[in-house]
């Protein structure tokens, strides 16, 4: 085979076969095939999107390219969660010491930030001294004995993945449906979980602006996930706003501390609260009242917040930070932004609102910087709230004053004020059995 003519068939629209996609994983991790031609066939397949065979190929191909977990040993269901992606979404790091806290097992591999998103992996190296790189018999210590530890992708799980990855996030190609699919799916797969929810985001700061198109990935990541001999589920979320108040990883880390505290922004406890409850479903540890009524108690109860403490002291990290958030460091500067009319927050452009946070260092533009821990946005209004003119939408945070001129601009065309309050949506559109 030659790289050159898969290219060249994709990019004229054609199908690949499953020995296709093998070749070319093969090659690209192996060092044989090199960096612009992965990337000319990623914007290809960009432009020609993938079938649902082609995908599961691609899917099966990437969990195949280096190791694959055996958890068995762990004692107990194992179960895991997945974003597909979105702005201030923190979730992980409520849902998982949730679930964890009331007897399923979460072994979780996590990614860094990708485009406009953040990372769990980053957020968490936001906490001193946690490690987010561990032996796999530690890691599956940790688990057994405090029920979750979440940890980077090891190097040695789905690398074709790591590599594609890194290489999606600076040549535009991460809102594929199929090298979505592929990535997430693969890397699950790799893991040896038993159940897996996924929180499919739509709008404008996902991957997938429309809801068919998110719909759309939720299916086929289900249908994958149960040809794999996985339970699965899919939540479709909005994400045409922020989820919580809080963008960026120290400030993030903070906000779902809070809301594991019960003193957490309404639409993020809401959804942490259904995920949780659908993990638990699945997990059949009750019908999914039972399990709503239960994760309400561990967060009522602090057995939730406890096992965050636990997982974060497990992994190296300073527990005393998760009891008392306020020990994270602010940036050196800040600047408030200010409503320039008065009204409504009708709608806000959510990409844009992460890329002004990455424009204050809270992300990357390239594989190789480095993340301004506390760097970010804590928002003053979201969308549905009244604004005066002169009050303030947001506060800027970064350790470096060169990107906060941008990062505002960047945020007031973003967003849009009117004399009419908008309708009020749901945050959780949909579920994908």
């Amino acid at each position: 085979m030659r790289m050159y003519e898969i290219i060249q068939k994709k990019r004229d629209g054609g199908t690949l076969s499953e020995a296709e996609i093998r070749w070319f994983l093969e090659g690209y991790v192996a060092g044989e095939i090199p960096d612009y031609q992965a990337a000319a066939l990623c914007m290809a397949i960009y432009f020609r999107g993938m079938s649902l065979e082609e995908t599961a190929a691609l899917t099966f191909a990437v969990r195949d390219s280096g190791e694959t977990l055996d958890l068995s040993d762990i004692k107990g269901l194992r179960v895991d969660k997945h974003s597909t992606g979105g702005v201030g979404d923190k979730t992980s790091l409520v849902v998982a010491p949730i679930v964890a806290s009331l007897g399923v097992k979460v072994a979780k591999m996590s990614g860094r930030g990708l485009g406009h998103t953040g990372g769990t992996v980053d957020k968490l190296e936001a906490i001193p001294g946690f490690k987010t790189d561990l032996p796999i018999d530690e890691f599956k210590k940790i688990v057994n004995e405090v029920g979750i530890a979440i940890v980077g992708q090891n190097a040695t799980l789905a690398p074709a993945d790591k590599l594609l990855y890194a290489l999606r996030d600076v040549t535009a190609t991460v809102d594929s449906l199929p090298l979505i699919v592929s990535s997430i799916m693969g890397k699950k797969l790799a893991a040896d979980d038993d159940c897996i929810v996924l929180d499919v985001k739509t709008g404008s700061g996902s991957f997938m602006k429309t809801l068919e198109k998110s719909r759309e990935l939720a299916e086929w990541m289900v249908e994958i996930g149960k040809r794999a001999g996985k339970r699965m589920r899919a939540l479709i979320t909005d994400m045409d706003r922020p989820l919580g108040f809080n963008i960026g990883n120290s400030l993030e880390v903070v906000e779902a501390i809070e809301t594991l505290q019960g003193k957490g922004p309404e639409d993020l406890t809401e959804l942490c609260v259904a995920l949780s409850a659908n993990i638990l479903e699945l997990a059949e540890k009750g019908s999914y009242a039972e399990c709503e009524r239960m994760v309400k108690e561990a967060i009522e109860s602090g057995t939730a917040l406890d096992t965050l403490v636990k997982m974060v002291e497990a992994q190296g990290g300073n527990g005393d930070w998760i009891r008392h958030p306020e020990k994270f460091p602010t940036a050196k500067y800040s600047h408030i932004v200010l409503s320039r009319k008065s009204g409504y927050i009708t709608h806000v452009d959510t990409e844009s609102y992460g890329v002004a946070s990455l424009l204050l260092g809270a992300g990357r533009n390239t594989k190789e910087d480095v993340i301004d821990m506390a760097a970010g946005i804590r928002l003053c209004a979201k969308t549905g709230d009244f604004v005066a003119e002169g009050e303030p939408i947001a506060i800027l945070y970064s350790e470096k004053e060169s990107g906060i001129e941008g990062a505002e601009r960047r945020l007031l065309e973003a967003t849009q004020i009117e004399t009419t309050a908008p309708k009020k949506e749901p945050l959780i559109l949909g579920i994908v059995e």
